[in-house]
């Protein structure tokens, strides 16, 4: 069950991503090879598996796995509306439609390294 839900929650998580980009499909830039956009979304697929991780040892019910993955979510979308507001010179979400690989790296490790401080927050 707790695969299931991380499933769910994985999955849950990549729709609402797709919905908070304006300026381009995720799936349609990964489809046309844009690199930027792939680590973007693996960054945050990594980050919502890691928040999931720390709540499946952490807690002893798979309803606690599920609402702990579903705030990592939140939590990572919050953290990517903050990127793109630190981010004054460029926009983010333009600069991975325009394929820069360096933006998509360092979304990648925001991405990551929050899912570490969520899921450790939630122990």
């Amino acid at each position: 069950m707790y695969f299931v839900v991380s499933v769910l929650v994985v999955v849950i998580g990549v729709i609402l991503f797709e919905l908070l980009t304006r300026k381009y499909r995720d799936w349609e830039e990964i489809k046309n090879g844009n690199v930027a956009v792939a680590l973007s979304v693996g960054g945050k697929v990594i980050g919502i598996c890691i928040v999931l991780a720390f709540s499946i040892f952490h807690n002893d019910s798979v309803m606690s796995t599920f609402l702990w993955g579903l705030l990592g979510v939140v939590l990572q979308l919050i953290a990517y509306l903050i990127f793109e507001l630190l981010t004054r010179g460029f926009s983010v979400e333009s600069e991975l439609k325009a394929k820069n690989i360096a933006v998509g790296i360092i979304s990648f490790c925001v991405s990551v390294g929050l899912g570490f401080v969520i899921g450790a927050s939630i122990t």
